[in-house]
């Protein structure tokens, strides 16, 4: 008898890490008979396939080899828009939702998802009114109406601030979780490399080694190498009519900006008249422009050059995102741009609207 119970006992340890080393995932979405879904993750910033199934009559399994870890994915209805984030990890997830709404389908199983979905209940009011505050914009932009554009953009950076310090508090009160990686990556975009890097030394150890926090380490390498204060590195790239032309061709007026841009970004083209302002009122009095394209189409380029009036040198490799000179200036949104002083040297950061007209205007006049 004891010999049967410890046969069985082994036998049930045995199916429990069975279960552990591998991923089960179990769909049953409303309205999506003959769809084939797929995962996708993130890779070297491209979204890549890692499974796919069929789903038949609104059900559809996905099933793999361990992960090493949980990690963010997307599951993905056929090439349509419609879709929903979670994290992967190796125990059996259940998505239930419709087709329509499958960004809104409830997940279970997940661990890490269980932790992702304390902030997103932390953030759901902040989210609400976030969500009223863009159909604001929207319909006053279609007024134009310019003075209201303005009050509702504060509003927006108000609950903005406030969603980030629920971020940073929830990476401040996860260390351990496989979560805070990409929380971390996410608002990087706004800070500073020393705050980065101040919250990624207070992170677990285990977490810290990961594969998304090595590639945030590297970008702070390269975000203390053009920091306010340091020498801008110089790089080469052909202009509008294939020439090579240097930044530092270009250096020795009094102020010149690095503006990154692409045509295909609403933000920037949204931003360049306020720089077409600058440009006209100070180019005379020492201010000069240096574009930087991430566009991979040459013609959208020349054409959005064209609509928008930038009359400065442009240049690019048409390279979208491996664009070289955004790699080295750590590039990761934009628009996003540098100011240099006649020496190379940044003297400012991501200047936009009446920050960029108000510093110019400033260092111009008291020369």
């Amino acid at each position: 008898m004891k010999k049967i119970v410890y046969l069985l006992s082994v036998l049930l340890l045995l199916a429990s890490c069975s279960s552990e080393n591998h991923y089960l995932v179990k769909g049953k979405i409303d309205g999506s008979d003959s769809i084939t879904f797929y995962l996708q993750k993130r890779e070297a910033g491209k979204l890549v396939n890692i499974d796919s199934a069929v789903s038949k009559n609104g059900s559809f399994t996905f099933k793999g080899g361990a992960v090493e870890y949980p990690q963010l994915v997307q599951l993905v209805a056929g090439d349509t828009r419609k879709r929903t984030s979670f994290y992967l990890e190796n125990s059996v997830i259940k998505i239930e939702g419709t087709l329509d709404s499958l960004f809104k389908a409830e997940i279970s199983g997940s661990a890490a998802q269980d932790e992702y979905r304390t902030l997103i209940d932390a953030n759901k009011s902040l989210t609400d009114i976030y969500s009223g505050i863009i159909a604001e914009y929207q319909q006053a932009s279609k007024d134009g109406n310019s003075a209201l554009l303005s009050v509702i953009e504060r509003k927006a950076d108000s609950v903005q601030n406030e969603m980030l310090k629920n971020q940073k508090n929830f990476i401040s009160d996860h260390p351990a979780s496989y979560v805070t990686p990409s929380i971390l990556s996410s608002i990087s975009y706004d800070m500073e490399a020393e705050e980065i890097e101040g919250m990624i030394n207070k992170l677990d150890t285990a977490i810290a080694a990961l594969p998304q926090m090595k590639a945030l380490k590297e970008r702070v390498i390269n975000m203390k190498t053009v920091a306010t204060g340091q020498k801008a590195p110089d790089f080469t790239m052909n202009d509008v009519d294939g020439n090579p032309v240097s930044l530092y061709s270009k250096v020795g007026s009094k102020l010149l900006l690095i503006d990154f841009w692409a045509a295909w970004c609403g933000p920037c083209r949204r931003e360049n008249p306020n720089v077409v302002k600058v440009y006209a009122e100070f180019n005379k009095k020492g201010f000069d422009v240096f574009g930087v394209s991430l566009d991979q189409k040459k013609e959208d380029w020349l054409k959005a050059i064209e609509d928008d009036k930038l009359t400065w040198t442009h240049v690019s490799d048409l390279q979208y995102w491996s664009n070289s000179a955004a790699k080295t200036y750590a590039v990761s949104s934009i628009p996003s741009n540098f100011l240099l002083d006649e020496t190379g040297t940044i003297i400012g950061k991501n200047l936009r609207g009446e920050d960029l007209y108000n510093k110019v205007k400033e260092i111009l006049e008291s020369k």
